[in-house]
């Protein structure tokens, strides 16, 4: 599959090319705003795709500089398709439901979906797609949605701030990119291209997600009743890492050996297992997409590591089982666990769900660079 995609950077490209590694697909080139600049160079990089989605635009701002802004941009596309030899064979546009409703945003995307359906009318397929309100882990307050805005606040340690109550549709963003994707609708997977939608007031919103909030604060998992909870509670999580990562836990330690409480789930299936590696081993090497994981050492040292999808950076934290602690992996994060020291390392893992080997939400990936060598201290660092 050979995908292209304007607004790749943005919160819903993200999550599409998070989709895109996990199905194995090729990564996918990205148009810029300078690209699309010279229709020379969008023709060139859209020429013979399979799909080109077109996700940039403006969603909050200055009114005329929203209407502008999106016009703009898929009129610059038009350009450089209608200088293209072989078009895509499908170009998509991420619309909105607000398309044509009146205001500057609404009415600047329902002319943004004529230009572009405009420009390949007779040479491809063109698909425009109504999205609603998309929610999902890292997006941007007070400008993806009112998710990510409360979800921020939350993790300030401020309540919500709730103006007004209305009636919200929400859906989340790797389902959305299935949907664009033109993937088939399966409830069971990670993603859903049928877009499964939550109608949920503000007031209740908000109270939800301080609900979660509150319970998590503790170290606890709050109960999640369905895929939309366990979604709006890994969008919480991801406001709340790195900052809250490593967790101690409370060791109570006689003449007969110690006791810690590793986990406490409010409800909900869930499954715990133990692994042991010797020195040298890592494990993992994985994200998920929606699969809650926490991480415990018992005994021996160990480095964990992480690194966003898409992303450089690689977070690093010791642990070690004299001083234990959790590690919740945020999803869409590759991850992995390395024995750093000279004995057995034993790890505790739980999952908020069952082990499913036909649909095990893992996805290989490395996180990148090797494990550090092991250090005299064994003291945790973040």
């Amino acid at each position: 599959m050979r995908l292209v995609l304007t607004g790749a950077d943005g919160f819903l490209g993200w999550h599409v090319r998070v989709l895109a590694r996990a199905l194995g697909w090729p990564d996918p080139a990205g148009l810029t705003r300078a690209d699309l600049a010279d229709p020379v160079r969008v023709a060139a990089v859209v020429g013979g795709a399979d799909r080109l989605l077109h996700l940039a635009g403006v969603n909050r701002g200055d009114p005329a500089d929203v209407a502008a802004g999106n016009v703009e941009v898929a009129a610059a596309l038009a350009r450089g398709l209608r200088q293209c030899p072989v078009p895509p064979a499908t170009v998509v546009f991420a619309n909105s439901t607000q398309a044509g409703n009146g205001t500057p945003y609404g009415d600047s995307k329902r002319a943004a979906a004529a230009t572009l359906a405009g420009a390949v009318h007779g040479r491809c397929r063109f698909e425009d797609v109504l999205l609603p309100n998309l929610y999902g882990e890292h997006g941007r307050p007070h400008y993806n949605s009112v998710v990510a805005t409360f979800c921020r606040q939350l993790a300030d340690g401020d309540p919500p701030g709730v103006r007004d109550d209305r009636e919200l549709t929400l859906v989340h963003a790797l389902d959305a990119a299935a949907g664009l994707l033109g993937l088939p609708a399966d409830p069971g997977a990670p993603w859903d291209a049928a877009m499964p939608a939550l109608q949920i007031g503000v007031h209740a919103l908000a109270d939800r997600l301080t609900g979660f909030a509150r319970t998590y604060r503790d170290g606890e998992f709050p109960a999640l009743a369905d895929r939309h909870d366990v979604r709006l509670f890994n969008t919480y999580r991801s406001h709340r890492f790195p900052a809250d990562q490593p967790r101690p836990l409370v060791r109570h330690a006689d003449r007969r050996g110690a006791l810690v409480e590793v986990v406490k789930a409010h409800g909900g299936a869930g499954q715990t297992f133990a692994s042991t590696s010797a020195p040298g081993v890592t494990r993992g090497e994985h994200f998920h997409l929606a699969k809650i994981e926490r991480f415990a050492v018992l005994r021996g040292t160990a480095e964990i590591a992480l690194r966003r999808i898409g992303h450089r950076e690689v977070l690093r934290f010791r642990v070690d089982g004299d001083e234990p602690v959790v590690v919740d992996m945020p999803t869409m994060w590759a991850h992995r666990i390395t024995n750093l020291g000279d004995g057995e390392l034993l790890t505790l893992f739980w999952a908020n769900e069952l082990f499913d080997p036909d649909r095990p939400d893992t996805y290989p990936e490395p996180v990148g660079e090797p494990a550090v060598e092991p250090a005299a201290s064994a003291a945790v660092a973040g």
